[in-house]
């Protein structure tokens, strides 16, 4: 598995509120949106905000005081890579919220938790381009 994060995504309650703060109060310009969904391109990272009841669904693991409602992610080039990393991470004692699966959005991905509950994303999105430096771009 690479040593680098593609993705933070906040888990937000209100995501017009959310993005008039990021867009009309700090000038970022959105990469990409669709329903319930905004991403900016970060420097080689993104941010997305999701709402936080489609996060929790997604990732079928409650908000609560184990989990924030925050994610990482690592995209990965293939539906296999993303399978092999569940695999490692399964191994090294991960609890698997979300095996992956073939997603609404068009891609392959999944949840899981590492040992202190942080919950990761594992995705492949072939509408993003992934740089041989682990940088993404958002499309």
């Amino acid at each position: 598995m690479e040593q680098r994060i593609s993705l933070v995504t906040f888990g937000v309650d209100d995501l017009a509120r959310a993005r008039a703060f990021y867009e009309d109060g700090l000038g970022w310009t959105p990469a990409a949106a669709q329903d319930g969904v905004c991403f900016y391109q970060l420097n080689g990272i993104g941010l997305s905000l999701f709402g936080r009841s489609d996060l929790e669904e997604d990732a079928r693991h409650p908000i609560d005081g184990t989990f924030s409602g925050v994610t990482i992610a690592l995209n990965e080039r293939s539906v296999e890579e993303v399978d092999a990393v569940f695999a490692q991470a399964e191994a090294a004692g991960a609890r698997i919220l979300k095996a992956p699966e073939r997603v609404f959005w068009g891609g392959y991905s999944g949840y899981f938790a590492d040992l202190d509950g942080h919950v990761w994303e594992v995705a492949y999105n072939p509408s993003w381009e992934i740089a041989d430096d682990g940088s993404i771009a958002i499309a």
